[in-house]
């Protein structure tokens, strides 16, 4: 009888040190998710900043074109004279 209680007390114990590395595996596979979102939000931020930046640069660009095409204008404008 004593032997069988042993046993089932030592059971016990091993199931719930089973549990719990279960239980702590989850919490590390639920963090390693919480990571992977905040990852990807800092992606996705970093690609709208991005984005932002390149449509300032192509402005930028327009305008220098454009400036270009005007001086070319006023020089060839100013050379006929």
């Amino acid at each position: 009888m004593q032997r069988t209680i042993t046993a089932s007390v030592t059971g016990l114990m091993l199931l719930t040190a089973l549990c719990a590395g279960c239980a702590k595996k989850e919490d590390a596979a639920a963090q390693a998710a919480t990571r992977a979102e905040q990852a990807a939000a800092r992606a996705e931020g970093a690609a709208k900043r991005a984005e932002a930046a390149a449509s300032r640069v192509e402005i930028a660009a327009q305008r220098a074109e454009a400036a270009a095409e005007k001086a070319q204008a006023d020089f060839t404008r100013h050379t006929r004279k």
